[in-house]
Order: C-alpha cells, then structure tokens, then sequence
C-alpha cells in the first residue's frame, strides 16, 4: 500500500456549513458546504429521511407475497414488497417490519431473518433499508388502509417466477429486485440469512433528530 493509499493519507469530508431549504412530513431538504480535495468547497444536496424496512414474505408453498402500488413521483403502479417506514420512536426495526407486515398485507410471521442491506440512492439521500426474510406465515386483521394503500393490489407469486420478473425488468423497485436476488443467492448455497439483529453499516438519524428537536417542550 502506498502512502496515498493508506487511512492517514485520506480526505476528510468536513462540512462547514449547512443550511435547511426544506422540512416536510417524511423529508427534509439540506444543502450542505463541503470541503473537497485539494482545497474546494462543493454545496451537496442531501435528503433526509427516516430508515425504512422491506419484507420478504414466504409462504409455505414457496410464493413471495407482492403488491401492486401507485408511486406518485414515476406515475404509474409497480410491484413491491411490503415496506414502511421506520419512524415510531423506540421500536425496533424487526418490530415496524412485522407491524408494516400486518398492515399492508394482513400477515404475521413465526420466523425472521436478515437478507440484505441497501442504501436507497446514497448520491443524495441517507435513507437506507432493511430487508427482511419473513416465513411461518398466519393471516391477522388488516387495518382499513387509506390513500394509496386502498388501491393496492395483493398478489401470491412463485418465488423463481418473481425472480424472473426482476431479471426481466418486470419488477423496479430497488428493494424488491435486492430482496429477491439476496434470497435466490442464499438459495443457491453462496450466502446465508443474517440474524434479525445484526448490526447494520449505517441508519439515518438527521431526520428523526430533527423532527425531535421540532417537538413542543413539555
């Protein structure tokens, strides 16, 4: 390793200044001042956003459980794993995907496992998500869905079938196209499923620490 290379040689990424364009419902908009090698500063644009998750559910006869919902910003319907996000105070990721689970889709499930962690589209936004393998399936009361949810469509697909519809283009979203080829993978005996609490590399915290800061003092 030479010198340029190794940790002590590497840039320092400091922001020197930060300032809030927007804060909305579910994001913030900041525009951070950055220092860049070799002396420029460069305004990134960064959106805030709470953690989510994404469930993987499987049923007993090997069928993912996706749906068809409305996503405003592409303007059409598109197939996803149930997903939520993560911005109850104090509860654990493994505890919102089994209550985004029951929400959603109408389904609990006996066991959890880990298939995967992203970063939703790291060139602007913190979000990340995690994505869950759920399975030992049991039906539960679904609360009345509202706005988009009321529109979703439920569907049972072989899991090889689903995983031709990412490989086909068929399927989209990041999560979903993640979760069915980390789970194809760990079929294929190259990986196996990390258990519910294992650490992940980062979750965001700026939109939830803000959101608190913004909370009437009692």
């Amino acid at each position: 390793m030479t010198p340029e290379q190794t940790p002590a040689a590497r840039h320092e990424f400091v922001v020197t200044g930060s300032q809030t364009h927007y804060s909305g419902a579910i994001v913030a908009l900041r525009v951070d001042t950055v220092a860049m090698p070799g002396g420029r500063a460069a305004k990134r644009e960064v959106v805030e956003h709470h953690g989510a998750v994404v469930i993987l559910a499987l049923d007993e006869q090997d069928q993912v459980i996706l749906i068809r919902q409305y996503r405003h910003p592409l303007g059409m319907r598109i197939w996803e794993l149930p997903a939520g996000l993560l911005d109850m105070d104090g509860e654990s990721p493994v505890i919102g995907a089994g209550r985004e689970l029951a929400e959603e889709v109408g389904l609990a499930a006996a066991r959890w496992s880990v298939l995967v962690d992203i970063a939703a589209s790291p060139g602007f936004t913190d979000e990340t998500l995690r994505i869950y393998l759920a399975e030992g399936l049991s039906e539960v009361d679904r609360p009345m869905p509202e706005d988009e949810e009321a529109d979703i469509e439920i569907h049972r697909i072989p899991l090889a079938e689903a995983v031709a519809m990412a490989l086909r283009g068929e399927i989209i979203n990041g999560a979903a196209v993640s979760g069915l080829l980390a789970l194809a993978a760990i079929r294929s005996g190259a990986a196996t499923p990390r258990p519910v609490d294992a650490p992940m590399a980062f979750t965001p915290h700026a939109f939830t620490d803000r959101r608190r800061a913004q909370r009437p003092a009692h």
